[in-house]
């Protein structure tokens, strides 16, 4: 398939103007302020871009794609994550990850449905491991896992600062972000830990002990659920004015945001009035993982499902409600976090780069997107649909 977006504005996404973008082969093969194919005596698909924005597909690097929660029993065992729910979400690269059940969820069971969101048309990698320490890799070993699987770039997510964390010591997460970066560094990937993080008083504390203590670098650690508080916000303020990544969960409920949930798109804007850099800032929606409600005992009362359409949403929100710059804004779920977990290809528009691309209208609405060079939804109708959908 060639396709050929004609004359849209282009941020890549740092603003390049208004340009003709071709693409063919699932790459991207040009970006020319015009293109002529005329010549190429080929069938191409023209998409006329005048008065749309052209990004990059978005990246959602923390999806229960295989479902998640169970907190309320088996009953509330969350559903696993269909195609279009990502597509019409304009989320083109996604990475798996398991949650607090990390028994009836199975690394398994994971890599087999990121190879079957791939085999649909997007991009899908996961995370080995879950809440759970020690770690239970496929093979035996992190290091392993990152050497011998294709899929796998990281571990976790690892809970700390939570009642339903396995209450990892200092010594236990050393020794899993130790195997981490060796392993990210012979295969090549970016072998961070994601870090889920409850909203106990311990915080980032446990994280940054680990960093004081040994020589493990800052940057191999992406703990996330950061504006769970006030208390936390703060501390990952703090923590990312020493060089650590930052990430933001975007699927909330109006409860959580009534008792202190700082919004994504506002604590984006607090971030960058405070000096951090953007590069050490994402969002990730959470989607599929359950949003439990517990009270000061630890009792579930409540609970509901992340949802993949946040992730948009809240950038939207930042760059109308709280005035971040378009560019800016979409660092945070395209660029940003493809160079922290060292997905090539993939989270710019460029010459050589994969072939994800989105059209949003002047209104920011998300209108059409390709993935690998295949166009999934056309003017918001969903072209390709999952397999059981």
């Amino acid at each position: 398939m060639v396709i050929l977006i004609k004359q849209g504005e282009v941020y890549s996404p740092e603003y390049r103007g208004k340009k003709d973008v071709l693409l063919a082969g699932g790459k991207i093969i040009a970006i020319e302020d015009q293109i002529d194919v005329s010549s190429l005596h080929i069938d191409v698909q023209v998409l006329n871009g005048e008065g749309q924005f052209v990004v990059p597909g978005f990246i959602d690097s923390h999806v229960h794609i295989i479902g998640g929660g169970g907190e309320g029993g088996f009953k509330t065992r969350t559903p696993e994550l269909m195609l279009s729910q990502a597509t019409t979400a304009g989320v083109t690269t996604i990475v798996g990850v398991i949650g607090t059940d990390g028994t009836s969820r199975t690394m398994p069971d994971l890599l087999a449905k990121a190879k079957g969101l791939e085999e649909e048309g997007i991009t899908c990698f996961v995370h080995t491991g879950s809440y759970q320490v020690p770690i239970r890799p496929i093979t035996g070993s992190i290091q392993s896992d990152f050497l011998l699987i294709d899929r796998i770039i990281g571990v976790g997510e690892v809970a700390i600062a939570d009642h339903r964390s396995s209450q990892p010591t200092v010594d236990e997460l050393k020794r899993i972000a130790a195997e981490a970066r060796v392993g990210g560094m012979l295969s090549g990937k970016g072998g961070i830990v994601n870090v889920h993080v409850g909203d106990g008083e311990q915080a980032l504390s446990l994280l940054e002990e680990v960093i004081t203590s040994s020589e493990i670098p800052i940057n191999q650690f992406i703990p996330t659920h950061i504006n769970r508080n006030a208390a936390l916000f703060q501390a990952g303020i703090n923590y990312a004015k020493k060089g650590g990544y930052v990430d933001f969960t975007t699927s909330t409920i109006p409860t959580f945001l009534e008792q202190g949930e700082v919004k994504c798109s506002h604590a984006l804007k607090v971030l960058l009035e405070e000096g951090v850099q953007l590069e050490q800032i994402t969002f990730t929606s959470d989607a599929q993982g359950s949003l439990p409600n517990f009270d000061k005992e630890g009792k579930l009362i409540g609970l509901q499902i992340g949802d993949v359409k946040s992730l948009f949403a809240e950038v939207r929100d930042a760059i109308v409600d709280e005035g971040v710059e378009l560019e800016k804004a979409l660092h945070v779920i395209t660029k940003n976090p493809a160079q922290a977990l060292k997905l090539k290809g993939k989270g710019e528009l460029v010459v050589g780069f994969d072939a994800d691309v989105l059209l949003l209208s002047q209104d920011l609405q998300i209108k059409t997107v390709i993935a690998k060079g295949q166009v999934m939804v056309e003017e918001g109708n969903i072209k390709v649909k999952g397999t059981f959908e």
